[in-house]
């Protein structure tokens, strides 16, 4: 696990070759290697996440996000998913919603957190 400060906010990067985020136990690890590192904010790549985790129908990504939330952690899922938004309409919602607020966001590059990041910090 890495830890950085992004735009006063100190993030654990988690490496797009670790294991996957498959089920609820997972993102308990997550929270944990979160806590471990004193972090606020965890940068999730796509490659972590298993293959239910963006269809909706599983509530395996409303589970562990809303985890996140309630131990007060903030989380970006970066990457590309754009095969899976044109799949699905309420992906699309979901990821449109929690874009707009500031505890969850799925971006398309760590630039666009450092940018997220620095915008709320001004």
């Amino acid at each position: 696990m890495k830890t950085m400060d992004i735009a006063g906010t100190k993030a654990l990067l988690l490496p797009a070759d670790g294991p996957l985020i498959a089920v609820e136990a997972d993102g308990n690890d997550v929270i944990g290697e979160a806590f471990s590192a004193d972090a606020q904010f965890i940068v999730i790549p796509v490659e972590r996440l298993g293959p239910d985790f963006l269809r909706l129908e599983t509530r395996l990504a409303g589970t562990i996000l809303q985890k996140f939330v309630n131990y007060h952690l903030r989380c970006a899922i970066v990457g590309d998913i754009s095969a899976e938004l044109d799949a699905s309409k309420a992906l699309r919602d979901f990821v449109r919603e929690t874009n707009k607020g500031r505890a969850i966001w799925l971006v398309e590059s760590l630039e666009d957190v450092r940018e997220k990041l620095a915008r709320e910090a001004a």
